[in-house]
């Protein structure tokens, strides 16, 4: 029996006829080795670029957009080396017998992970400066002292293609993962992977929003965001609107927080790289509390109704497809229904309140008596 250590467990596993141990191994030594070779790719820009900004010798080299600019260069990668250095490798060699069980690994470590959000947030930030300076003689000089045929650009992105080779390789694993023990773990680990990857992108997008007043970390987390065709229907006034609308849709970009809705229109996408990223003009936003939807609209099974004050407003939207259509509906009276129950939770609790408030004045009063 194979025995796999790690640190607050002793795992037996056992292998099925759907589960080769062969196979496992293979994609659990090409985990391994791209690792470390990815902790060593970070040491390196650490040290052969990043320090090298300290460094009084090569100071006169830095032009003046590059100088003090170094967190944003390289966003929080000291954080991801020391995380991926100290503990994240460690912990998946101690896998190395028993990989069909590296799921586990993953998923004590999912919090931790989501430091590549930070990373990616960053990202289209890092990027600008580096076109600014790419030809200066600083990054010259230091890749010609690690003796690089790529530029620190390529180096820059190994986080975000590191985070996307995770989900590649749990989908290997999960290929051959049929009845054997931690077969669940690997799809959770890859679900939640997933997710982190899904809120990376959301967020990417969600920076790209100008002409918002607000504060949009107050409209709770981003759950979901797209594009659709969307007309407008007011039944009070605005009679031209509503007949015009009828018959030429918007292009607009939903935002769904918790708390509210926001339409943006998406805008030309400009730059090359993290710079091609889409911008978008905000435009108005619905606050969840007060709006209602209709899940079929008529004429279009691609077709939903967002309204508010008494359908006095209308919003009928079309998505791209049907699927997209119900996972949208569904997310938007999951919000609803949310704020439903925490208003009748809100409403108990007033009355509660106010019963023991009542009794408590008459018991006193009888006292008094």
């Amino acid at each position: 029996i194979l025995r796999c250590f790690h640190p607050n467990r002793l795992f037996e596993p056992s292998f099925s006829p759907f589960c080769p141990p062969s196979t496992f191994r293979h994609v659990m030594n090409e985990l391994l080795e791209t690792e470390r070779a990815y902790v060593e790719e970070l040491l390196c820009v650490m040290q052969g670029y990043a320090s090298e900004m300290d460094n009084p010798a090569m100071s006169h080299l830095i032009p003046a957009p590059l100088q003090n600019k170094k967190e944003i260069l390289f966003g929080n990668m000291p954080e991801i080396y020391h995380f991926h250095k100290r503990t994240f490798l460690r912990e998946l060699e101690q896998y190395t017998d028993c990989p069909q069980l590296v799921g586990r690994c993953f998923l004590e470590r999912m919090t931790d992970l989501q430091i590549y959000e930070k990373y990616c947030h960053n990202k289209p930030r890092s990027e600008s400066l580096w076109r600014q300076c790419s030809d200066c003689a600083f990054f010259q000089e230091c890749q010609k002292k690690l003796e690089h045929k790529l530029g620190l650009d390529s180096y820059l992105l190994k986080p975000v293609q590191r985070i996307t080779k995770y989900q590649l390789l749990l989908k290997e694993m999960l290929k051959y993962s049929k009845g054997c023990e931690g077969a669940a773990d690997l799809q959770e680990a890859l679900t939640s992977i997933l997710g982190i990857l899904k809120a990376v992108n959301d967020s990417m997008h969600l920076i790209a929003i100008t002409g918002y007043e607000g504060n949009l970390s107050e409209l709770g987390k981003l759950l979901m965001q797209g594009s659709f065709n969307v007309w407008t229907e007011h039944k009070k006034g605005h009679a031209k609107v509503k007949d015009l609308a009828r018959f030429k849709p918007m292009q607009r970009h939903l935002f769904l927080h918790e708390k509210a809705l926001l339409f943006c229109k998406r805008r030309e996408e400009n730059g090359e790289g993290y710079e091609k990223a889409p911008s978008y003009s905000f435009k108005q936003s619905l606050n969840m509390s007060a709006v209602g939807i209709t899940e079929n609209a008529k004429g279009d099974n691609k077709k939903f109704e967002i309204w508010c004050n008494s359908r006095e407003e209308v919003y009928i939207v079309q998505a791209p497809t049907t699927e997209v259509k119900t996972t949208w509906v569904n997310e938007i009276r999951k919000v609803l229904t949310t704020q439903l129950e925490a208003c009748r939770g809100t409403e108990r609790r007033f009355i509660s309140y106010y019963t023991a408030f009542f009794y408590v004045n008459a018991q006193f009063q009888s006292w008094s008596q």
